[in-house]
């Protein structure tokens, strides 16, 4: 019998991190795609039948990818031109490819040398609207591999309506069924690898739900009711996994280049047919690896125009604007929070709105600020969204935050489903022009024990204008009282940007703290 080793490598929510630094402080931090290059290189000289996918959530996520978008269009995308460079195999659309509209998107489908791949997104004709579902790439011996990419269809819940204008997006799941058996029977590849920018929506032992099931996350479902994948590549919920659901081998490599996938395929020829007779799934962190020297000059260029820019000082701040404990920060209204939700309601003219604290190493705004600060503090493209909803819905919307907290031993917490599989501080808000008490000592669903605006009730019934972040107004974060809302006005402007444009207009900026809210237990 003749054997062959087959590398399947991914890399999934690279997110923009190219370089390997922390771009609020510059300091150096163990990931990002130069340190991957130099995985890919030592792979490929291993073993010649290799292939490397991305699995999606790639241009966008840091400065250096925001500037380009506003600054340096004339240019290739920097994150395309490495992965040209590498000779990346294919790249799947994953949802935040779209943060930045579609004509970036196609920009970078355009200046590709590789295919983009996702079979559940479809144009109005119903075809897909990249052109690709999936590929067939050969190896030595002839051997055919199928690569069937997908993206989770939950997009329209978090994405601005307009980014995605006459998309459509498939169920993930039997998209996927439907295309793993049409390429079995008109291709009959050799391999069917399915690389889905999803997660697991389940334990992957035992089975058992891990989220609610919205049909954000299909993985588990993939690998146990769908015949003839032979390997999923994942992504979408920053998780570093890698084992086996099912039989099937899976991947998922971190996120922001921390790592990559690898999948070993020993495949083995019986009667005229390969099979898979060895699977060895793993993951490789990069943060010891030396940064690959080629990759850093083919776009070093991009970094010094970023750091010109980051370094630009904007204003300045009267007053204590930092964060020093991110969970107290959350319990008892703060001058970080409250900024932010005065720029969004300066920017949009009403008296109501939320915001969060997207990760817990937002820093603040020091006393001089720099573009760098800002993108640091508020690190997704949002951009803000004004829709009406009822005071039944402002309530239902606060209890949410409120199941934020857990008490551990007399003490606030935070709700483990907040922060496994993946961190989702981001889906805790904290609001500015009405007046809240919270107590976490009461069961969830009740915890909401003051709820006032301009000093008065607010009414079930009444009709309250409120800005946030568009992400929030779509319903994501299962805030589903948001969803389908009258929309009384879109901003489409970053969030970065209406920060930065706030402060440059003022010069100085105060910091105030009005104890509209307070968590209490």
């Amino acid at each position: 019998m003749k054997s062959i080793s087959i590398t399947i490598l991914e890399t999934s929510d690279v997110h923009g991190n190219i370089f390997p630094i922390n771009y609020g402080n510059n300091e150096p931090v163990g990931l990002g795609l130069t340190k991957i290059a130099t995985v890919i290189k030592e792979e490929r000289s291993r073993n010649r039948n290799t292939i490397v996918i991305d699995n999606g959530d790639l241009i966008q996520g840091t400065p250096l990818t925001y500037y380009y978008v506003r600054s340096g269009r004339h240019k290739q995308n920097p994150m395309i031109k490495i992965l040209n460079d590498l000779k990346y195999d294919a790249v799947v659309v994953g949802n935040h490819e779209f943060n930045y509209g579609i004509d970036v998107l196609q920009q970078a489908i355009k200046d590709s040398t590789f295919p983009w791949l996702s079979a559940n997104i479809v144009n109005e004709e119903g075809e897909p609207f990249i052109g690709r579902p999936y590929i067939m790439v050969e190896l030595e011996e002839g051997i055919k591999v199928a690569i069937l990419g997908v993206t989770t269809h939950y997009i329209p819940n978090w994405e601005n309506p307009e980014h995605i204008k006459g998309l459509t997006f498939n169920d993930a799941f039997e998209t996927t069924k439907y295309w793993v058996g049409k390429i079995r029977n008109d291709e009959n590849p050799d391999l069917m690898i399915v690389s889905y920018h999803g997660g697991f929506e389940a334990d992957l032992e035992t089975g058992e739900p891990t989220e609610k099931i919205t049909g954000e996350n299909q993985g588990y479902r993939i690998c146990k009711e769908i015949e003839g994948v032979d390997l999923l590549l994942t992504g979408h919920q920053h998780r570093s996994l890698a084992g086996k659901v099912n039989g099937i081998p899976i991947v998922q490599p971190s996120f922001n280049g921390q790592a990559i996938g690898k999948i070993t395929l020993i495949l083995t020829k019986n009667e005229k047919k390969w099979t898979i007779s060895e699977s060895r799934p793993e993951l490789i962190f990069v943060k010891d690896k030396k940064a690959d020297e080629g990759s850093i000059e083919l776009v070093n260029e991009y970094e010094v125009a970023t750091q010109e820019w980051l370094d630009k000082p904007i204003g300045q701040v009267i007053g204590n604007m930092t964060i020093d404990d991110p969970l107290k920060a959350r319990l008892r209204d703060n001058a970080l929070v409250e900024f932010i939700n005065k720029v969004q309601m300066d920017v949009a003219k009403v008296s109501i709105s939320n915001t969060a604290l997207f990760n817990n190493i937002t820093k603040g705004f020091p006393s001089n600020i720099t573009m760098r600060d800002v993108v640091s503090n508020y690190i997704y493209p949002n951009t803000l969204t004004v829709i009406r909803i009822t005071g039944d819905d402002v309530r239902a919307a606060l209890e949410r935050s409120a199941s934020y907290f857990i008490l551990d031993n007399g003490k606030a917490a935070v709700n483990p489903s907040f922060a496994t599989p993946k961190p989702q501080h981001y889906n805790y808000d904290m609001w500015e022009g009405i007046e809240y008490i919270i107590d976490i000592s009461k069961p969830m669903g009740e915890r909401v024990v003051k709820l006032s605006f301009k000093g008065e009730p607010i009414q079930p019934e009444g009709e309250y204008d409120v800005v946030m972040n568009n992400y929030r107004a779509g319903g994501g974060g299962e805030y589903v009282m948001f969803k389908d809302k009258p929309v009384i006005k879109d901003i489409p402007l970053d969030m970065s940007e209406l920060i930065a444009n706030y402060i440059l207009k003022r010069g100085t900026i105060e910091a105030t703290v009005d104890d509209n809210w307070k968590v209490i237990w």
